[in-house]
């Protein structure tokens, strides 16, 4: 007997991935809705250059990679798909239209309740360029959220498919 685990021929890590990205749109379809309830707020990351993404040009330069938003306090006209959303924010003063599908996400907080989802790539991995952290128009946030914690609700899915 074998200790290497077979090939499946069954996608399970893409099947998992793209369910935990359906509780993206899910929240955000309810937000959208209803508004931001309490303390909750989202940072969510996702690949610049992925499929689907489009956001200006000026924030493409500056966010070569990936990039981070906040949903929080001054955004507009969320609308929320089946495969994908759209938003409003604000940069340096300068409003932007975004649009986000859900396969370019690569992470979704909400640090009011120290939940998180983290996905891999869907893109070639690579190195990641350096880029500068979000900067959307929010209030800045104190830093001691219980981050990495052992009461941490962050919930990282990959399968470690052998190349």
């Amino acid at each position: 007997m074998s200790d290497d685990t077979p090939d499946s021929l069954i996608p399970y890590d893409e099947i998992v991935q793209n369910a935990l990205r359906a509780v993206i749109g899910r929240v955000l379809r309810t937000i959208g809705q209803e508004g931001l309830p309490g303390e909750h707020h989202f940072y969510i990351t996702f690949k610049t250059h992925a499929p689907g993404v489009s956001i200006p040009k000026h924030l493409m330069e500056r966010f070569p990679d990936e990039m981070t938003i906040v949903l929080q306090n001054k955004y507009w006209d969320l609308k929320v798909e089946e495969e994908h959303f759209s938003v409003g924010l604000s940069f340096n003063q300068i409003p932007a239209d975004l649009f986000i599908p859900y396969a370019a996400v690569t992470a979704f907080v909400d640090p009011a309740v120290d939940f998180g989802l983290q996905f891999q790539a869907t893109e070639a991995e690579s190195e990641p360029e350096p880029h500068e952290e979000a900067e959307n128009d929010h209030p800045a946030q104190s830093s001691d959220d219980g981050e990495n914690g052992d009461d941490s609700n962050v919930v990282t899915v990959d399968f470690g498919r052998k190349k």
